[in-house]
């Protein structure tokens, strides 16, 4: 997969249901709706030293974050997932896992796997420490176009905790609010060109565009 472009904007709740709702004439939503939105749960990894937390902190141009996700209460469709991020633009590599292989990587010594990414994903832990370290979890409203292979996604009620081994649990109760009320993240994602109907109907220039990571803003707000 190549890089590809990814903005991303502060919105509010008004903001982001007058977007939805001119979306929606003119886009599909994607593959895992089912209502309006959908619940996303990722448990992201770090090492001994935090290098990745502080290397987004620090605006590192070319970086990467390991994390585990599933949609919904869905554990039988789990990713373990590698995001680069290169001048703006990023992508990712996945791999399917399960449960039994959620629980491994939270042992002290994780036994090996024989995926390619689980692989490298467990060097990387015997020689950095590389283990979970938070979840992240929030609810996403998605529209696909696929000229341009455009991407736009709505996250509300962004929210996290520290508490990693109950990452499985059918709800994690333990999980804090991280923005303020009514504050969400648009995110606006496309290969080489976003059509220009779609550039007009979200009036980017007049968005706050932002820096924005939420395994990022969850450590620096939960410690």
């Amino acid at each position: 997969m190549e890089y590809r472009h990814e903005l991303k904007f502060l919105v509010s709740e008004i903001t982001l249901e007058k977007l939805k709702y001119r979306l929606s004439a003119v886009m599909e939503m994607d593959e895992h709706h089912k209502d309006d939105f959908y619940t996303i749960r990722s448990l992201y990894f770090d090492d001994y030293y935090d290098s990745l937390y502080n290397e987004n902190l620090a605006g590192t141009d070319n970086r990467y974050k390991y994390r585990i996700r599933y949609y919904g209460d869905n554990k039988d469709y789990i990713n373990l997932e590698k995001k680069y991020k290169l001048r703006g633009m990023t992508k990712k590599v996945s791999e399917l896992v399960d449960a039994s292989y959620v629980q491994n990587c939270f042992e002290a010594v994780p036994e090996s796997a024989s995926g390619q990414l689980t692989t490298e994903l467990w060097a990387a832990s015997i020689k950095t420490g590389m283990k979970p370290k938070c979840i992240v979890e929030y609810d996403r409203c998605a529209f696909v176009e696929p000229v341009g292979n455009v991407r736009i996604t709505f996250d509300k009620n962004i929210r996290g905790s520290l508490d990693v081994e109950r990452f499985l649990d059918s709800k994690t109760e333990c999980t804090i609010p991280v923005l303020p009320a009514g504050q969400h993240i648009l995110e606006v994602k496309y290969d080489e060109f976003l059509p220009r109907h779609i550039l007009q109907l979200v009036d980017i220039n007049n968005l706050q565009r932002q820096s924005f990571s939420k395994y990022a803003t969850i450590r620096e707000v939960l410690g």
